[in-house]
């Protein structure tokens, strides 16, 4: 009797399951039938906020509904973040991050889990960072840069905005050397005491960068992800001028509120690649040093995991704390 129900309860579970994917497929092939709100965590006109505009654009041309992007700045994110962390499970309410995502729960407090309250959709695309210093700097590659780190302990100053803290932090725990980091409000003021000498050395998008690299106001000293850009073929990566597990990846996502319907979920994260690799897309990102990707959303689950356990490490090793 007992084996005749246990076998009756696997078929019933089986079969509720049988449903919920049926359901959940039915679901996905009507989807969207309403306008999809993005969800920007920041405030309108950066990188992030430009990026997803052009995926709007081309979503609401491939899947015949608009895409509207809406503003939640704040809190270093958070406020954005938590308001998706709460949405309905339905796929009409996305977020749009950076790379931060990753980064912050390893240093502040967060209203929510970043592993457990979000569903993930897709990283959308790639972004070149690069290391740059004043002209005035007595160091043109890494190696001098450690070794004048090392003959002035504590003497380098090093801007940094948020999340921007990790690539300073992480070169000077992997070299053995200290900097000053002086937090700033926004990545403009950085730029522009960088150009004024009024600050040694900081990392930068090199969307942000490459203007001022090229007008020899600021000098790249080795570009933070593991590979060269083909903007900047002549400057080495960091980690190809001796630093060996030195490796900051910037990159833009997508997530949904966890429970969000798989075959939803899906669905979004393959129209969001092909929305970024079309012709149109993919050479306004080329032209400024990203790469257009185009994750599934096990490849990006993998990725949250991973950074967010790298980064609470190095927070423990450095003792940072950001402040919202």
């Amino acid at each position: 009797m007992k084996s005749q129900l246990k076998i009756l309860s696997c078929l019933v579970a089986a079969l509720a399951l049988a449903q919920a994917q049926v359901v959940s497929a039915q679901s996905a092939d009507n989807f969207p039938s309403k306008p999809v709100t993005i969800i920007a965590n920041v405030a309108a006109g950066g990188p992030t906020d430009i990026e997803a505009r052009l995926h709007s654009k081309k979503m609401t041309e491939l899947l015949g509904q608009t895409f509207i992007v809406d503003y939640k700045p704040g809190a270093s994110g958070n406020i954005g973040a938590a308001y998706v962390a709460r949405a309905k499970p339905d796929g009409y309410t996305v977020l749009v991050v950076s790379a931060s995502f990753t980064i912050l729960p390893a240093f502040m407090e967060q209203p929510f889990d970043v592993e457990k309250d979000f569903s993930p959709i897709t990283v959308i695309s790639q972004r070149t960072s690069v290391l740059v210093v004043n002209p005035a700097f007595p160091a043109k590659n890494i190696q001098e840069y450690v070794a004048y780190a090392r003959a002035n302990p504590g003497k380098i100053n090093f801007g940094w905005v948020g999340p921007g803290v990790v690539s300073g932090a992480l070169l000077h725990s992997s070299t053995n050397t200290r900097a000053t980091f002086i937090p700033y409000k926004g990545t403009a003021p950085i730029m522009n005491d960088l150009v004024a000498g009024r600050l040694d050395v900081s990392s930068a998008t090199l969307t942000l960068a490459l203007p001022l690299i090229k007008a020899g106001k600021l000098r790249p000293l080795g570009t933070l992800n593991d590979k060269r850009t083909p903007l900047l073929p002549e400057v080495p990566t960091i980690k190809e001028q001796g630093v060996p597990d030195f490796n900051v990846e910037a990159w833009l996502g997508y997530l949904a509120p966890a429970q969000t319907p798989s075959a939803i979920v899906n669905k979004l994260s393959q129209n969001f690649a092909r929305a970024v690799k079309s012709p149109e897309i993919a050479s306004i990102l080329e032209a400024e040093g990203n790469i257009p990707w185009g994750t599934t959303p096990e490849q990006f689950r993998q990725i949250i995991a991973s950074e967010t356990g790298r980064w609470r490490k190095l927070a423990k090793e450095t003792g940072l704390k950001l402040q919202e």
